[in-house]
C-alpha cells in the first residue's frame, strides 16, 4: 500500500510544484516523511522545526500578540505559521503543525490536540484534530505527521 508521503511525493512531482515544513508537535517528523520519498530534492524546499515561540516569531512571523492571547498551540498560531512559512519559502504548499504530544498538557491544553496549518498557493486551511491522549508521545506525532499528510494530500488533490 502506497504511503501519504509517497502520494503526495508523486502530485508535486507531476505538477512541478514546491513544498516546506515548519512543525513544532511532530518535531520534523512531516520533513522526515516527506524526504524518506526517492525524488524528494525535486520538490522539498525548505523544513523548520519551530519548536520554540522564539522560533515561530523569528522565522515564520508569528505575532507575539497571538502567542500571548491565543497560545502556540491554536488556530491563529497555525494560520500565521503557514501564512509565514509561505512567505519565508515562496513555496507551493506549506505544511504546519501545532499541538500537544505529551505526556503533559501544556497552555492549559489537553494532550493529543493539534492544528494543522496548511498553505497552497496563497489559500490558507487550518484544522483542528483531537487525538486518543492514552498513545505513547512517539504514536502521537506519528498520528499527527500522517494526519497533516492526508490533510495536505487531501487539499493538494481537489486543487490540482
Amino acid at each position: 500500500m502506497e504511503k501519504l508521503e509517497e502520494k503526495l511525493g508523486k502530485i508535486l512531482i507531476e505538477k512541478h510544484l514546491t513544498a516546506a515544513t515548519a512543525e513544532s508537535c511532530t518535531g520534523g517528523l512531516v520533513s522526515s516523511k516527506l524526504t524518506d520519498v526517492t525524488g524528494s530534492s525535486a520538490y522539498i524546499k525548505l523544513n523548520f522545526v519551530t519548536y520554540a515561540n522564539e522560533a515561530k516569531q523569528k522565522i515564520l512571523n508569528v505575532s507575539a500578540d497571538t502567542l500571548k492571547q491565543h497560545g502556540a498551540v491554536s488556530y491563529e498560531c497555525a494560520y500565521e505559521m503557514a501564512s509565514g512559512l509561505s512567505n519565508v519559502t515562496g513555496c507551493d504548499l506549506a505544511i504546519c503543525t501545532t499541538g500537544i504530544a505529551g505526556p503533559l498538557q501544556d497552555e492549559g491544553k489537553p494532550v493529543g490536540l493539534i492544528y494543522i496549518g496548511i498553505s497552497f498557493k496563497g489559500n490558507i486551511k487550518v484544522e483542528r484534530f483531537q487525538i486518543n491522549e492514552v498513545l505513547t508521545k512517539a504514536q502521537m506525532k506519528e498520528c499527527f505527521a500522517n494526519l497533516a499528510l492526508k490533510m495536505a494530500l487531501d487539499i493538494i488533490s481537489s486543487k490540482t
